[in-house]
Order: structure tokens, then C-alpha cells, then sequence
């Protein structure tokens, strides 16, 4: 079971890499938007050392712009990463122009996830390119009335027949309780919003009971 924090505000990291709870981080533009970053001048050199300091074992960055550009700024982003030490798993969106992309990516020989998945059929897709993870975004799948846990559940079944299987990245999750239902139908990998990582780490009945016992022990 692996874990990720999906976001690029760096304050968020540094409140929740220390938990170890986390994997590595996920990134994106729509993200680092959020976060107050203008994309095209983020210092990655300086995100991805501070994601290592922090303890990550993976950084996903993605992909953006011209497709031609794709192949220097994904070197770029591997030798970020081969310097801080740090594995940087390189996003590609699953639309046509940024597939064509996917073996020359390759050819650098770091990880590739493809992004924005929203129909199992994509998984026949991220197979046959040997892509290593997959994300899925189960939580507006759900919202545009499709039906994700039926597609996730499909998704598997497709990776199960596979020669080479992608990972299945659970991405744009809403609750932990969506998290716990995923894990009955195979996912075992899902990335997080910074208020649902808290969320993991806090329980009412669990809070009333430690209060209980400290209760005890000075009475």
C-alpha cells in the first residue's frame, strides 16, 4: 500500500513528509496554480531536494506545453531527481499528441505515469506503452455521473491479464471512506489531498478514548 500527498504547496509537505506516512508527492499545474506557482517558473531543482530532504521516495512531475518540449524537461526533471535522490516519476496526459510522446520518453529510462484517466479502456493504453503507473480521477469521474468504481474494477481486471502491468495511482479522491471502498476492488495506491491525509490521521472515538485513558492516569 503506498501513499501520496497530491499537492505542490511545499508548507503542506513539510507538515506531513515527517509523518512518514507518504510515499513520494504528486504534482501537477492545475496544483502548483493552487499552491500560487506560475508552472513554467517553478525551481524543480530546489522542489525536488526539498521533497528528498523531506524524506520522499518518489516526486511526480508533469509534463506541459508543446509536446516537442517534452523529452528536455523530462530529462531535466530526471537529472533533478538522480541529483537529489529522489526517483521522479515523469506525468503525461492520456490525450493523443502527449501518447505519441510516451517512447521517447521512455528512452530517458525513468518512470512514466499517465495522467487524467478517466475510462478503463485508457489502461490498454498505459499496458501497451509499458507505462508504470496509471492515475485515475476517481473522485470526478464520480461527479460527472460516470461510473468509477465499475471502470477502477475494470481497470484491474485489464492490468491482471497484462504482460506489463501498470500500477493503478488512485488520483482526485474526495474522502477516506472512497479510499477504503477502492481497496476492496484491488487499488492499493492512491494520492491525497493535504486535508484528507489529515483526515487519516484523526478519529473522534480514537481522540475520546486516549482522553480517557490520560484521564486514568492522573487520577
Amino acid at each position: 500500500m503506498d501513499l501520496y500527498i497530491d499537492t505542490a504547496d511545499t508548507a503542506a509537505w513539510q507538515e506531513l513528509m515527517p509523518t512518514r506516512l507518504f510515499k513520494g508527492i504528486t504534482t501537477n499545474p492545475l496544483l502548483a496554480s493552487r499552491a500560487g506557482l506560475h508552472y513554467p517558473e517553478i525551481d524543480w531543482k530546489g522542489m525536488t531536494k526539498l521533497a528528498a530532504d523531506l524524506g520522499a521516495k518518489q516526486l511526480h512531475c508533469q509534463v506541459y506545453g508543446p509536446v516537442e518540449s517534452y523529452l528536455d524537461w523530462a530529462g531535466a526533471r530526471y537529472e533533478d531527481g538522480k541529483k537529489a535522490g529522489v526517483q521522479v516519476v515523469i506525468k503525461v496526459p492520456l490525450v493523443e499528441p502527449a501518447i505519441r510522446e510516451v517512447p521517447k520518453l521512455k528512452s530517458l529510462g525513468g518512470p512514466i505515469l499517465m495522467t487524467a484517466a478517466y475510462d478503463a479502456k485508457q489502461m490498454f493504453v498505459a499496458t501497451a506503452l509499458g507505462a508504470d503507473y496509471i492515475a485515475p480521477y476517481f473522485g470526478r469521474m464520480l461527479e460527472s455521473g460516470m461510473p468509477a468504481y465499475e471502470a477502477l474494477e475494470q481497470m484491474h481486471a485489464i492490468g491482471l491479464r497484462a504482460e506489463s502491468r501498470p500500477r493503478i495511482l488512485v488520483a482526485s479522491l474526495r474522502n477516506t471512506d472512497q479510499m477504503v471502498r477502492l481497496t476492496q476492488i484491488g487499488m492499493d495506491s492512491f494520492t491525497i489531498a493535504p486535508q484528507i491525509a489529515r483526515d487519516l490521521m484523526s478519529d473522534a472515538n480514537s481522540i475520546a478514548a486516549v482522553a480517557d485513558f490520560e484521564a486514568a492516569a492522573h487520577s
